[in-house]
């Protein structure tokens, strides 16, 4: 019967087996290595199940400290990171190893729960975006390497330290968008956790590799020169290194260098920031100015102040509590304008609806992403819930002007690292077609509400005249994007900084011109302004009750 089994497994692979005692022979040597053939899968069965119940203590210790952590866990830029690379590595090893058995029903059952509560595994291109979001942050910030693979943002709570092999990803992402001043930073960050990890969890071969091309890139050729040798040392075998030294020492001739003296007087390693130069740049301004690094006037300051606004009917019962944040152009701060209540239940009627932030191509007029504004996005109208209609009849009564003409309510949740470049909020002269479907005329003034303020970071910022706001939860930024002649105001540039550590909800307001012609008119001179919300000639409130005189 054993001699039958074996024949009817083995017929397709060695036919006619029992006509040659040769053959038969060999059955011999397939029996002694079938106990050789159980024990090894054994062996690997028993190994894969050992790893399954590490990852499976490992995630467990993780959930015991999300439950203590909350939601600081994805707040925080550095956790964050971790967060998506470690799901998504893990989770790959996780799958193989299930797949090579019965996993594949455990598999599809977990996959389908996904889809059915709309839960969206991280991909590569997850971890793309979080490593750049997160040397957005360390630029404009001007975060430490090492501070922050130690976990250390600022006065934020220390949080996890990186190990060699997550510098050595983001030095990887910096390096695929051709941006070797991060390369280097993070490479070398990866070489010197190396130094200390073990066992090593990536291999300091690639590191080199990638770190010795950067510093060529750079044109730091003598120190290229000098990290690939080092990985030459450390393999010799390696496919590329011994090419690598022939051709950075040609190179170096090429230059005038004696062979001599390739491998002496090599300079400090100087990695600057390739705009580090321009100091009057629109980037050098608007980092500055989201680090609260650019002073203000004294003077100007001073002559700011806060008034209760109750220049309708309503608001006698009711006022607003408005700040005024700056003069010519006017901006003002509305405080506490919304409840917690509200800016929660805003979150919630907008958080399945959101989708990649879109801007308007300034030729074509048509929406598209773009990598200078990474958030998420959702448009509510009055129709959706009657919280919005609420907004926008208490939109009305804060700037005085109708909303019939204005735009749907948008939303946006800013993730790590997530900002919006300077950019005009009004279509300028070149950008015909921007508010053409709309027929409503141009942007003639923004609101902005803040739903929640963010530990650190995420200001908005006016590049132009220099001026920065925080968030403040509750509150909301109103401005004028248009003189009263309706051409476009250009100190209103502005950007939003990216979110350090924390949440950025914001829901913006743009109300266009028609139907404003009597509520907002022209001045007798085109440098008149408003001194305050819906000034049409009265007394400033500064000395006088914020009540209409018509």
């Amino acid at each position: 019967m054993q001699i039958l089994l074996i024949s009817l497994c083995m017929q397709f692979a060695i036919a006619d087996i029992y006509t040659s005692i040769a053959h038969m022979e060999s059955l011999l040597d397939a029996e002694k290595d079938i106990p050789k053939i159980i024990d090894a899968y054994i062996a690997k069965e028993t190994n894969r199940l050992k790893n399954l119940k590490k990852f499976s203590e490992k995630y467990q210790k993780r959930n015991e400290k999300i439950i203590t952590e909350g939601t600081k866990r994805v707040t925080n830029p550095i956790s964050a990171f971790i967060l998506i690379k470690e799901l998504i590595t893990n989770w790959r090893k996780v799958e193989k190893l299930m797949k090579e058995n019965i996993a594949d029903g455990y598999i599809q059952n977990l996959t389908s729960k996904w889809r059915q509560k709309q839960i969206r595994y991280p991909t590569e291109e997850d971890l793309a975006g979080i490593a750049i979001g997160l040397l957005r942050l360390q630029d404009t910030y001007r975060l430490d390497t090492t501070d922050i693979a130690n976990g250390n943002i600022m006065h934020a709570k220390k949080t996890e330290s990186l190990m060699a092999s997550d510098c050595f990803e983001i030095g990887r992402h910096a390096y695929t968008t051709e941006d070797y001043y991060h390369t280097i930073l993070w490479m070398e960050e990866a070489k010197n956790r190396l130094m200390k990890e073990r066992p090593p969890s990536v291999a300091l071969e690639e590191v080199l590799e990638y770190l010795a091309f950067a510093l060529y890139k750079q044109g730091k050729l003598k120190r290229a020169l000098q990290v690939t040798e080092q990985l030459y040392k450390l393999n010799p075998y390696h496919p590329h290194a011994r090419g690598n030294v022939k051709w950075y020492e040609d190179l170096l001739v090429e230059e005038g260098v004696k062979p001599s003296d390739h491998r002496k007087n090599i300079p400090p390693l100087e990695n600057r920031r390739p705009d580090d130069g321009l100091e009057d740049s629109e980037r050098t301004i608007y980092e500055a100015l989201c680090r609260n690094e650019v002073p203000v006037s004294i003077k100007a300051i001073s002559q700011l102040y806060c008034y209760y606004k109750m220049d309708r009917p309503f608001l006698r019962l009711a006022p607003f509590k408005v700040e005024i944040l700056r003069f010519n152009p006017l901006a003002v701060l509305f405080v506490d304008i919304i409840s917690d209540e509200e800016a929660k239940m805003i979150q919630q009627i907008a958080t399945p609806r959101l989708k990649r932030a879109t801007v308007q191509n300034s030729k074509t007029g048509e929406l598209e992403t773009a990598a200078y504004r990474i958030s998420k996005s959702a448009w509510l109208k009055g129709g959706d819930h009657e919280l919005i209609d609420r907004i926008n009849r208490r939109i009305e009564l804060m700037t005085n002007l109708i909303q019939e003409t204005s735009e749907e309510l948008q939303i946006a949740n800013y993730g790590v690292g997530g900002h919006y470049d300077p950019h005009f909020d009004f279509a300028r002269k070149e950008e015909p077609k921007a508010f053409e479907s709309l027929g409503t005329g141009n942007r003639l003034a923004t609101v902005l509400f803040y739903l929640t303020e963010p530990e650190i970071g995420g200001g908005t910022v006016f590049t132009e005249l220099r001026t920065a706001v925080m968030p403040s939860k509750n509150g909301a930024l109103f401005w004028y994007n248009l003189y009263r002649s309706g051409e476009g105001d250009l100190r209103t540039r502005h950007a939003a900084c990216p979110v350090l550590v924390g949440i950025k909800w914001v829901a913006n307001k743009w109300i266009h011109e028609r139907g404003q012609e009597f509520l907002r008119p022209c001045g007798l001179k085109p440098s008149v302004q408003e001194r305050y919300v819906g000034d049409l000639g009265g007394p400033e409130p500064i000395v006088n009750p914020n009540i209409s005189p018509f």
